[in-house]
């Protein structure tokens, strides 16, 4: 520790340096660790979402809906549909999910929303009301009572609604559910009657496989085929839209921890060169070689592990926020930097630690005594 604190700042330096590679680093696995290999929240694990197997973008007949509830382990089916559309512009702070869904079914389906019965029964009365999420409702300044208006892109229609319900949920509260059926009425032809997708309800996490078999095959010799699968991976599924995020993920995190290896190699080498002659002393006075390895690879380490231990710290803040921030996607709600993370977080700091020292320390140790003397770099 004192070698590495001989040049002071050239140390600081390197310990901020690998701190916000590892920063990055932990975020990046922390993101693919919530996408990939956490477990859904308990309400959510019992949630399944039917759609065309086609494509989400295409309809499915609403009688679908009673044959899907015929299916053992079904306990509710809730009919749904996206809007889109538009909230006064296209700005980016006016944009939140907006769903047509059955007021009698949606407090049931999703028991995980706390709000006053009252307003659930003026939700559910008044065929124009919207019901929105409390994040939502500070996110574009609207109460109870205030007027929404939704001007339609998929649907030709401009929606008038009055915000009669503000839920709380843990899980996503950027959104707009309204009632079904003044949408139906609202629209003409083709679109009338029609289904985007149907939320089911399970009566245990461990029905959700069969029954999203059961579904399909209900269905699988209809000129409409679905395809149903739990509401967790059905939201993954919009982030594998965009691509294979898996692969984006895991390069990323390579290319951040080659080049932290790089910036921490150049220190080392830095660092070496300049106690060649320390060396020769060293083992003038009877240090062994692997002495010397020990005390340079130690050194590198320290400085690592003190680098990415700060970086841990800046990640965890960065998912506090990230969890705080608005979002469409569910994993991210729960982001946060797990105990797996973090040590694989601090094994990349220890690793990068040894192998950005081990070339010069393993050159240094080895050289002679006589020529170690010479040097006055």
């Amino acid at each position: 520790m004192k070698n590495a604190w001989r040049n002071r700042r050239r140390t600081v330096l390197t310990i901020l340096s690998i701190a916000a590679s590892l920063s990055l680093l932990g975020i990046l696995m922390a993101i693919y660790a919530a996408f990939y290999f956490s477990a859904p929240p308990p309400a959510q694990a019992l949630r399944l979402v039917v759609r065309n197997k086609v494509s989400l973008v295409f309809p499915m007949p609403e009688a679908y809906r009673e044959k899907i509830k015929r299916i053992p382990g079904v306990q509710e089916v809730m009919a749904q549909q996206w809007f889109g559309g538009m909230y006064k512009n296209n700005r980016p702070e006016n944009l939140f999910a907006r769903f047509a869904i059955e007021p009698d079914k949606v407090f049931v389906v999703r028991g995980e929303m706390k709000l006053p019965e009252e307003q659930k029964t003026a939700f559910q009365r008044e065929r124009t009301a919207c019901l929105i999420g409390r994040q939502l409702s500070d996110k574009i300044k609207v109460g109870l009572g205030d007027r929404i208006t939704l001007q339609g892109d998929i649907f030709p229609i401009t929606l008038e609604l009055t915000v009669r319900a503000i839920f709380d949920s843990e899980q996503n509260s950027e959104v707009l559910y309204f009632n079904r059926k003044y949408l139906d009425e609202s629209i003409k032809g083709a679109l009338k009657g029609n289904v985007g997708m149907f939320t089911v309800l399970a009566d245990s996490a461990d029905s959700v496989p069969r029954i999203a078999r059961a579904v399909d095959d209900e269905f699988r010799n209809s000129t409409t085929q679905t395809k149903t699968e739990s509401e967790s991976a059905f939201q993954l599924g919009f982030i594998n839209s965009l691509g294979n995020v898996k692969a984006f993920l895991l390069s990323i995190c390579a290319a951040v921890t080659f080049t932290v290896l790089l910036v921490s190699g150049n220190t080392m080498a830095m660092s070496v060169r300049e106690r060649v002659r320390e060396v020769g002393v060293l083992k003038t006075l009877g240090f062994t070689r692997p002495a010397i390895l020990g005390m340079i690879l130690g050194e590198s380490v320290s400085v690592s592990v003190i680098g990415g231990a700060i970086g841990l710290g800046i990640a965890a803040g960065l998912c506090t926020l990230m969890r705080m921030a608005p979002g469409f996607i569910g994993q991210l709600k729960t982001l946060s930097i797990h105990p797996p993370v973090a040590l694989a977080c601090l094994g990349a700091a220890v690793v990068i630690g040894l192998v950005s020292s081990a070339i010069p320390a393993w050159s240094a140790s080895g050289t002679p005594i006589v020529e170690a003397l010479r040097r006055n770099d």
